[in-house]
C-alpha cells in the first residue's frame, strides 16, 4: 500500500500556475489560488503564475517558455480541458508533450467518477513530460483542482512517497535530450 516514508527527505518541487479562461483575472481565479494554496501548503514553491485565454497558439506559448525554463519543475494548468468549442488546453499540451502519463488522466477521472459520475466523461485532463517538466492538464473548478492535489499530485510530487513517485525520477527525466556543451 502506498505511504510516506519520514525517513527520506522531503524534497521541495519548483511550480508554475496556468490557469485557462476567457474571463478570469487574478482577482476571480479561484481555481488557481487553490492550486496556490495546497502547493504552498505542501512545502512546494509556485515560481511562476499566469492568466492566458483559451487560443492554443498562446496556451502552447505559455507551456514552451515555462519547459525552457530550468528553474521550473513542474507546470499544473487549471482550465480549457472541456469539449466545448473554446476548450483547446489538450491540443496545446499536446503540442509540446513528448511523453504523455496517460495514468494521470485516467485515475483522475476515476476518483473524479465517484463525486460527479458520468458527467467524468467530458473532463480531457491529462498528464505528460516535455524536456524534463511535468505537465499536467486539469479542468477550471476548485473542486477538480482540489481533487487532483490532493488524490494524486501531492502524493506523486512528495519525494517521501512509496513506493514510487514522480520526484524520484526528474533527475532521469532528460536521458534522451543531447547533452549541453
Amino acid at each position: 500500500m502506498a505511504r510516506i516514508d519520514d525517513t527520506r527527505p522531503f524534497i521541495p518541487v519548483n511550480i508554475a500556475v496556468l490557469t485557462v479562461s476567457d474571463t478570469r483575472s487574478l482577482e476571480t481565479d479561484r481555481s488557481g489560488d487553490t492550486l496556490v494554496e495546497r502547493i504552498t501548503g505542501s512545502g512546494h514553491r509556485v515560481v511562476a503564475r499566469e492568466i492566458v485565454r483559451d487560443e492554443a497558439d498562446a496556451i502552447e506559448a505559455v507551456l514552451r517558455r515555462w519547459i525552457a525554463d530550468p528553474a521550473i519543475d513542474v507546470v499544473i494548468s487549471t482550465g480549457g480541458t472541456g469539449i466545448t468549442g473554446r476548450d483547446v488546453t489538450p491540443e496545446a499540451f499536446a503540442r509540446v508533450i513528448e511523453k504523455p502519463i496517460d495514468g494521470f488522466g485516467e485515475l483522475f477521472r476515476m476518483l473524479s467518477y465517484q463525486k460527479i459520475g458520468t458527467s467524468t466523461i467530458q473532463s480531457r485532463a491529462l498528464g505528460g513530460v516535455a524536456a524534463g517538466t511535468y505537465l499536467f492538464a486539469l479542468p477550471g473548478s476548485p473542486s477538480a483542482c482540489r481533487d487532483a492535489w490532493d488524490e494524486i499530485l501531492r502524493f506523486q510530487l512528495d519525494n517521501r512517497h512509496r513506493p514510487c513517485n514522480l520526484v524520484e525520477l526528474m533527475p532521469r527525466l532528460k536521458e534522451h535530450l543531447p547533452a549541453a556543451e
